[in-house]
């Protein structure tokens, strides 16, 4: 569910720059960038036929590819280019480093059989997949647990077996839903971190009687921007908020501009966004988290502002 259909007027839409369609724009698959994939690169020149809707994607480099081809193949954003210039550009408002307790992870999962092991990113699969060889036979694997879709997928590409699932991807639902063990004592759970998330999964576990030890095995940073992309994010109209740590970085990177459309890809972007005071009206999110839903909100987003001659006439 969205929040409002909010529509700029056309005074607004007057002071939209413009984009060149054919020689000063370029989606370049599987370009090679900082040894991960890139697909768009952008030239900005004035163009008055046409004005534009940017749209950020701004996920760690390389790692937009999903939305990207979502919304590339969906059938409303087709519609809006008919009356729109519409783009799509990657601009990384994250990078990721290493934890405080990066290294404690691997000893952690050794020195101890846990009932479960949370896994609430695909960052986090990745940093439990460099700690546990889920391929050696001789030892037994802890019982993975991933909170959302696009984590289930990537722990089970590095060939690491999810055993539980939630129903929606957050982690009060996974608080909601993930059974204790039926023996006579507390259900165990490991649970690597970003050194940024919320206390939301421990507190709630230990609150049903679990007894969670939690690693901050990874740390989301700001990205830096190089003074084309600097230049590019002063055109960006709707934003792709993928974690309250992906607000941050545009914040911080473009010196606090809120006059922006965030498109989320769930309910704890929504709320970050919420807490950053940008206006309500402006932020739009789906029910259920995941790719398909976060790529109707950005859909609705370009359509809350994308006035068509038909408007104009109105």
């Amino acid at each position: 569910m969205t929040k409002s259909n909010y529509k700029f007027g056309l005074v607004a839409l007057a002071a939209f720059c413009f984009i060149d369609s054919t020689s000063c724009f370029s989606v370049l698959a599987t370009t090679k960038k900082r040894n991960t994939e890139i697909f768009c690169q952008a030239s900005l020149v004035a163009d008055e036929s046409k004005s534009d809707i940017v749209v950020a994607l701004t996920r760690e480099d390389g790692k937009n590819g999903k939305l990207h081809k979502a919304l590339s193949s969906h059938p409303r954003l087709e519609q809006l280019r008919a009356g729109i210039r519409i783009r799509i550009i990657e601009l990384p408002c994250i990078a990721h480093a290493d934890g405080p307790d990066t290294e404690k992870l691997g000893v952690a999962l050794k020195e101890q059989p846990w009932d479960y092991v949370a896994i609430t990113s695909p960052e986090a699969a990745r940093v439990l997949s460099g700690s546990w060889n889920f391929g050696d036979s001789e030892s037994e694997p802890p019982k993975v647990v991933a909170v959302g879709k696009a984590t289930q997928k990537t722990l089970e590409d590095l060939g690491i077996p999810v055993a539980f699932c939630p129903s929606k991807a957050t982690a009060q639902t996974l608080v909601d839903e993930l059974p204790a063990t039926e023996e006579n004592r507390p259900t165990t759970l490991l649970y690597p971190a970003s050194a940024k998330a919320k206390p939301t999964l421990q507190n709630g576990l230990i609150g049903r009687g679990f007894d969670v030890t939690r690693l901050d095995t990874y740390d989301t940073v700001k990205a830096t921007w190089s003074t084309e992309e600097q230049n590019l994010s002063n055109l960006v109209t709707v934003v792709c908020v993928g974690s309250p740590s992906a607000l941050n970085g545009w914040l911080e990177n473009t010196k606090n501009n809120k006059e922006i459309i965030a498109a989320c890809i769930g309910e704890t972007s929504y709320e970050a966004c919420i807490e950053n005071n940008l206006a309500e009206s402006n932020i739009f999110y789906p029910e259920k988290p995941g790719i398909a839903g976060w790529a109707e909100a950005v859909v609705d987003a370009v359509e809350s502002i994308a006035v068509t001659p038909a408007d104009i006439r109105d």
